[in-house]
């Protein structure tokens, strides 16, 4: 039976959805809704939350952070893991199922898609090569890339555009998925990174380059482009010896098929209410993302990751400084190299977030690395949209928001009534699928 038409709201203006679902990411603190106004599908009875102990520590409240990591479930998330670090303390928790159908329950060190956390190892892969001297940030890539971006547009744009998207490039996601139908039709498609590229400089352009910050995954194909022409590797492989074993990580990989190749669970796409129910897309063929989007990780390996990032183990200062140096987003978060910044009254938080079919994650870390959230979940895109064309929000944002709360700023919503912490908003530029639409 053939899917429903894409939607048509009244607002077609772009917007990306992030790995939290909502088009402001966390206001830390909102006041709790009741459960059963979620109106996503009802998940089974959740099984006890499961969480690696720890010896304690002031700074986390490990009861706490379980607690409001299994109202999560309870607001309608099938699935949620999350790790969170102070210092030399940690906590591990997972809540909820990882299967919906038998009721396996979610576990604190399951692989997951990361999405476009992506990024951040790809633009660290790059800025490696500016401090080798082999990339010049300023640099049009037409000067390495000729073929792939050529003309006006490869001598205006430079690597630096790309990395913290100013280039004005339109986004090959609107060219791929233009209805539900294509959404089911091409999980299992290989696509050729020039393919991709090509779709992105042929769809509208979003700017002019330079003018502002317009997310698109079309900036970091050609990124891992620009890292094979100077390495003469693979992208993947570069990154993975270059960063991620830099990084000293052990479940972090690029994925060689359709499949996880670690214990994971299922991941479930709502599309808006399109997918009713909500769709299995646990099996699906990255290569649409590559270097923009394609790796899978734990959520205590992206702790370990942002630390070693932030503590300059994996660039020398002069790359890390150019990494942290950020544009204005129009949703309030500022974006460097591959890398967000947001502030908030108990500090400055630097991260990325991710979001692929049935799968969203978040990575946020204090500036000295020591305070740390990776939250993952395995439910996507489970309210419909808006009139104005913008996802709905309710009781799973909020349960996320409390999570994020209790987890970075150790701020529990039943301790203080009112908000405390200024607004995470989301840095991608929320944007809904064309085939939502």
């Amino acid at each position: 039976m053939p899917l429903s038409p894409p939607m048509s709201p009244p607002s077609r203006r772009r917007v990306r959805l992030a790995a939290t679902a909502t088009a402001v990411l966390l206001a830390l603190l909102a006041p709790a809704l009741p459960a059963s106004a979620a109106g996503t599908p009802a998940p089974p009875a959740p099984p006890a939350a499961t969480a690696t102990a720890r010896p304690a520590h002031p700074g986390l409240d490990r009861k706490a952070l379980d607690r409001t990591l299994q109202d999560l479930h309870k607001a309608g998330m099938y699935g949620a893991y999350s790790a969170v670090r102070d210092g030399d303390a940690s906590w591990q928790g997972a809540s909820g199922v990882a299967d919906i159908k038998t009721g396996r329950p979610m576990r604190p060190q399951f692989e997951h898609r990361i999405g476009s956390i992506t990024k951040t190892f790809t633009a660290t892969a790059v800025l490696q090569q500016v401090g080798e001297g082999t990339i010049d940030l300023d640099a049009p890539i037409g000067r390495y890339l000729p073929d792939v971006v050529p003309g006006e547009r490869g001598r205006a744009i430079t690597v630096r555009m790309l990395l913290n998207h100013t280039s004005g490039l339109g986004d090959y996601d609107t060219e791929i998925w233009k209805t539900p139908d294509d959404v089911v039709r091409m999980r299992y498609r290989q696509w050729d990174p020039r393919e991709l590229v090509r779709l992105g400089l042929e769809a509208p352009p979003q700017g002019k380059p330079g003018e502002a910050h317009h997310y698109a995954n079309t900036n970091y194909v050609i990124a891992g482009l620009l890292l094979r022409k100077v390495t003469g590797q693979a992208p993947e492989k570069y990154i993975t010896d270059h960063v991620i074993r830099k990084a000293g990580l052990k479940h972090t990989y690029f994925p060689r098929s359709a499949h996880v190749t670690g214990p994971h669970a299922k991941i479930y796409e709502g599309l808006y209410g399109l997918f009713d129910p909500p769709r299995d897309f646990t099996v699906h063929n990255m290569s649409w993302a590559r270097t923009a989007g394609a790796l899978i990780s734990t959520m205590d390996d992206l702790n370990q990751f942002f630390r070693a990032l932030l503590t300059g183990k994996l660039l020398d200062p002069a790359e890390l400084r150019q990494m942290k140096t950020t544009v204005p987003t129009e949703v309030g978060a500022r974006y460097g190299l591959g890398l967000f910044s947001v502030d908030s009254t108990c500090g400055r938080f630097w991260g990325h977030d991710g979001l692929v079919w049935g799968a969203s994650t978040i990575s946020l870390s204090s500036e000295d690395g020591r305070r740390q959230l990776s939250l993952g979940v395995n439910l996507t895109r489970y309210y419909g949209l808006g009139e104005d064309g913008l996802p709905k929000t309710g009781p799973i944002d909020t349960a996320q928001q409390a999570h994020m709360g209790q987890a970075l700023c150790g701020i529990s919503p039943t301790r203080d009534a009112a908000p405390r912490v200024s607004p995470f908003r989301d840095p991608e530029s929320i944007r809904v699928p064309a085939a939502a639409r």
